[in-house]
């Protein structure tokens, strides 16, 4: 947490979490107002989290939400009639600030002056200037100063990182900026480890400055919009980034609202998820504590963020029991909204082969819709065969939920995306279907692959050779095969190394002498907790492509 003060009515920090709220108490802050919306990012507590613990200390709260670069007068009018009414001082955030100080620049500028608004936002380090349009209505104004930059990488996690270190590492000249406006970048693929007790939660985390490139810029902010016509990309505060190439890897938006009653619970009630960093620390706490009852765990309808992993917590937590011999009073339920236990055939037999030592109830096209913390219930919409759907009702005693998912929400409004949201490429080239000096690459796009991090890392060298040929400063073109690795940690100890490409066509990384993918392997295991994160840090995230090289589009 980063807080600035304006004035002594008002702080702006950036995105808060409960263990910030007894210090922010301590400043003697009366009012919480929060216009960053839900869902936003995979380490974001939700509103109502906040708010619940703020008034235990006696501060008031309001949700103001607003997507970034799109603050309407509408919102600036309910911001104003609340900031007067509440009583101060108020603490405004959003994920960076700039949307909470925005919000208070435009409602206070005719009260205080523009000249001392903008004056107060550069003194708390925000530059309010592309504000200033809209805070000025009397007078004629000049377009904002647009920044250029060569290669403009819009998202900071595995996917851009790594194309930015494969694009330098072809050429060190080139004028590469990322743009993202967080601070930290996790290693996802670690909290699956983490949910099962095996690595620390401090391990899949550093700071986003470590892990820029030395000769890549970074741009901390949000983007709001793209207008490829103009090969320009709108940033929070109305700033603006044009570029000659586009790469867009932003990652996908988990939409935790999505299952009604959610957000109401999530971290408490024994109700968990590994797929955000803050709560798979109590998946652990549960599964540590757990001796007897019912565990759920569920699958949301795909696309989803690394298919296998809500039956890695599964598994891993069923052999915690056995090998404990609380297994025996436990009965685990897996409802999955798919209609097979995984998506390649060929490595369903060995998962099924842990299924029944495990003893686990299998529920097919069940999706979870609703759930009650506080009566420990879940409800599941069931499709028939025959197409038609009804709701059970069930009890738990703890549940590991999976959210649907689907694309940041400045992605699916943009004339980037597909029908279903998703930015439109070529499966083979990663270039978009529309404007050729625009590629994506990561859990963002449409292509029929599955979303993992191995994926990306075979990604961005193929985006990366193919945005050199596009700049003339690079022979050949590449082509990515559609590969994606599932490591499946059946049992603490071993892995079922599922590795594919498009249509399923498996894909190993090594012969079957050495690891079978097929059936549960130590070396696998191995590989996956003592190999993958070095290599994500330190090969992937510094361009070097280690079992990564491109395939040559000639010779797919």
């Amino acid at each position: 947490m980063k807080i600035s003060q304006l004035d002594k009515y008002i702080f702006i920090s950036d995105q808060i979490v409960d263990s910030d709220l007894q210090d922010i108490a301590k400043r003697n802050i009366k009012t919480i107002i929060c216009h960053r919306p839900d869902d936003e990012g995979v380490d974001q507590p939700d509103f109502e989290e906040i708010a619940k613990q703020a008034k235990k200390l006696n501060m008031e709260c309001h949700y103001i939400p607003v997507v970034s670069g799109k603050i309407s007068d509408e919102d600036v009018k309910n911001f104003s009639k609340i900031y007067a009414e509440v009583p101060k001082p108020v603490l405004s955030y959003c994920r960076s600030g700039m949307r909470a100080v925005s919000m208070w620049a435009l409602s206070q500028a005719d009260t205080l002056g523009v000249t001392n608004v903008l004056n107060a936002g550069k003194n708390a380090g925000f530059d309010l200037s592309g504000l200033t349009s809209r805070m000025v209505k009397d007078h004629p104004v000049t377009p904002p100063n647009i920044v250029h930059h060569e290669i403009v990488i819009v998202g900071g996690g595995a996917a851009g990182i790594a194309v930015a270190s494969s694009l330098l590492s072809r050429n060190s000249g080139l004028d590469v900026v990322i743009i993202d406006p967080a601070d930290a970048h996790y290693y996802q693929p670690g909290w699956t480890m983490v949910g099962g007790g095996i690595f620390k939660p401090s391990t899949t985390v550093k700071t986003m400055a470590s892990v820029i490139p030395s000769k890549a810029k970074w741009i901390k902010a949000a983007v709001a919009a793209f207008e490829p016509e103009s090969k320009q990309v709108i940033l929070e505060g109305c700033r603006v980034v044009s570029y000659d190439v586009l790469v867009v890897c932003p990652g996908l938006k988990l939409n935790w609202h999505g299952i009604e009653g959610l957000v109401d619970t999530l971290g408490q009630n024994g109700v968990t998820s590994n797929y955000r960093y803050d709560l798979a620390p109590y998946t652990w706490e549960l599964v540590r504590k757990f001796k007897k009852g019912r565990a759920i765990f569920t699958q949301p309808p795909m696309p989803i963020k690394c298919a296998g992993a809500p039956q890695k917590a599964l598994y891993l937590s069923a052999d915690h029991w056995l090998k404990n011999g609380n297994l025996k009073d436990i009965q685990i339920d897996f409802y999955n909204a798919g209609a097979v236990l995984f998506g390649v055939k060929e490595y369903v037999p060995a998962l099924m082969e842990y299924i029944e030592r495990y003893k686990v109830q299998l529920h097919f096209n069940s999706k979870l819709t609703k759930i009650d913390g506080l009566s420990k219930t879940a409800w599941f919409t069931v499709t028939g065969h025959d197409g038609k759907t009804s709701t059970t009702e069930t009890k738990f005693d703890m549940i590991h939920v999976v959210p649907p998912q689907q694309a940041p929400d400045f992605i699916r409004t943009s004339k980037l995306a597909d029908a279903g949201g998703w930015v439109d490429v070529n499966q083979d080239t990663l270039e978009h279907k529309v404007y050729p000096n625009i590629y994506a690459l990561g859990d963002v796009i449409n292509c029929p692959n599955a979303k993992t991090a191995a994926a990306a890392r075979k990604q961005a060298p193929v985006a990366a050779t193919n945005i050199m040929f596009y700049l003339n400063k690079g022979s050949k073109r590449a082509a990515y095969d559609g590969y994606g690795s599932c490591p499946l940690t059946v049992e603490r100890g071993k892995i079922v190394l599922a590795e594919f490409g498009y249509g399923g066509r498996l894909l190993p990384s090594f012969p079957k002498w050495f690891i079978d993918g097929q059936r549960p392997s130590r070396l696998a295991w191995i590989f996956k907790e003592r190999l993958l994160p070095p290599i994500y840090w330190w090969a992937m995230l510094k361009g070097r492509e280690w079992m990564a090289k491109p395939i040559d589009i000639d010779t797919k």
